[in-house]
């Protein structure tokens, strides 16, 4: 799996309960498995947290704590920021790391059962921009149906990320992308009430920079 699809795929089960700041996750054996949301701030963690404990994401369920030690992003907001090197000379002085404060503000989502640790520094938030495909509005509204028409998709975006939160409502069947053309989708369900309560949860949800349109596919 792609670093930069499961960053993307975090970002978008995750951005449903709040702004978040970065999401973070490495290739190195010591945090395999292991990534860190960092959200703006602590009620959109705690949500998060207790809304998708267990979520299956990518065949594993998720098991998700608050992040053992800040992340500088929120460090440098509340003004306690200390760089890596004076905080390493500071813990080899003392002898041993000084415990650190749990902070709420980081969801740490760990994607197999071993998670353990904590990350200390953040990289640059990357601020690049995703552009969706218009919007194609059907000449006419399709009526009431069990499958689902998704518009303004980011170009990259998948079928597991469409997935991932469609899923979060009952009944959910296949999710097929229209390769011929990106940023489209069809999300289909068992019947036309689940669909219609997905339409409604997830109408005008964010993906990136994207707002997802929904309709009922035509038949």
């Amino acid at each position: 799996m792609m670093f930069a699809e499961l960053k993307k795929s975090l970002h978008a089960v995750f951005s449903q309960f709040g702004k978040i700041l970065d999401v973070l996750a490495f290739k190195t054996l010591k945090h395999k498995g292991q990534a860190w949301v960092i959200f703006e701030d602590v009620n959109s963690a705690t949500n998060a947290l207790r809304r998708i404990q267990g979520f299956p994401f990518y065949d594993k369920e998720m098991r998700i704590q608050y992040a053992k030690t800040k992340s500088d992003i929120i460090a440098k907001a509340d003004g306690t920021f200390v760089p890596r090197e004076k905080r390493k000379r500071h813990d080899e002085k003392g002898g041993k790391k000084r415990k650190e404060q749990l902070d709420p503000n980081q969801a740490a989502a760990g994607l197999n059962p071993s998670y353990a640790g904590a990350y200390r520094a953040t990289p640059p938030l990357s601020q690049i921009p995703y552009l969706g495909a218009r919007p194609i509005v059907p000449e006419a509204p399709a009526p009431p149906n069990n499958i689902l028409f998704v518009q303004n998709l980011p170009h990259d975006a998948t079928a597991m990320m469409l997935q991932m939160l469609f899923n979060q409502y009952p009944g959910l069947k296949d999710v097929r992308m229209v390769e011929a053309k990106p940023g489209i989708a069809f999300v289909e369900y068992e019947n036309e009430v689940q669909s219609t309560v997905a339409m409604q949860a997830l109408q005008g949800f964010k993906i990136q920079q994207n707002q997802m349109l929904i309709t009922y596919a035509k038949k």
